[in-house]
């Protein structure tokens, strides 16, 4: 499962983030990351996805 979250991560940071944690605090940060640019968010994805 945790490789699944990994490509998602990669591919759509928001999506990994929410199949890790739901929507909390993680999930906003990370959509914001996104917007301001894709690299930010897909590293703060993976963060999140190795953290927990």
């Amino acid at each position: 499962m945790d490789l699944v979250r990994l490509l998602c991560a990669i591919f759509v940071p928001p999506l990994g983030v929410f199949l890790q944690v739901g929507l909390g605090t993680d999930f906003w940060i990370n959509i914001l990351l996104t917007l301001f640019g894709y690299i930010p968010g897909i590293i703060h994805a993976v963060w999140v996805i190795a953290r927990k």
